[in-house]
């Protein structure tokens, strides 16, 4: 079983490509936070490399930027390349298949163009919780 689930903030913006077939991908590092603390009492993060297909591309690179908070259900995914010194090299990614925004940062988008991909929808749904409370 291959079966990846992540929360943590986007460390930029996502970048939009097109492959040659018209097909898009976006990239993204999410950085998510250790459960524990190091011998100085510090918290450390993970930085992931994420990538998204298609649709879930483009809403990702029209609605998100970097310190978002979103949740990322995916694969883990091995691929190697050539580099462009010639070297082999190998990268491990998740693939997204959903990924969730769990916050309420500025959209790129502006707020007459709404799609059912944004976060905005769930404000109603969380009633009196004081956002300076949360731990994230």
């Amino acid at each position: 079983m291959n079966h990846v689930i992540l929360i943590g903030r986007l460390t930029r913006d996502p970048e939009l490509r097109y492959t040659p077939n018209g097909v898009a991908v976006a990239n993204f590092t999410l950085a998510v936070d250790r459960p524990f603390t190091n011998q100085a009492g510090e918290r450390e993060a993970d930085f992931i490399p994420i990538v998204v297909w298609q649709r879930l591309a483009e809403t990702c690179a029209n609605h998100l930027n970097k310190g978002r908070l979103v949740a990322v259900d995916g694969r883990l995914q091995i691929r190697s390349y050539e580099a462009q010194d010639g070297q082999r090299r190998r990268v491990a990614e998740v693939v997204g298949n959903s990924v969730q925004f769990l916050d309420w940062g500025n959209s790129k988008k502006s707020n007459t163009d709404s799609t059912s991909d944004s976060s905005d929808d769930v404000v109603d749904d969380l009633g009196e919780i004081n956002l300076d409370d949360l731990p994230f």
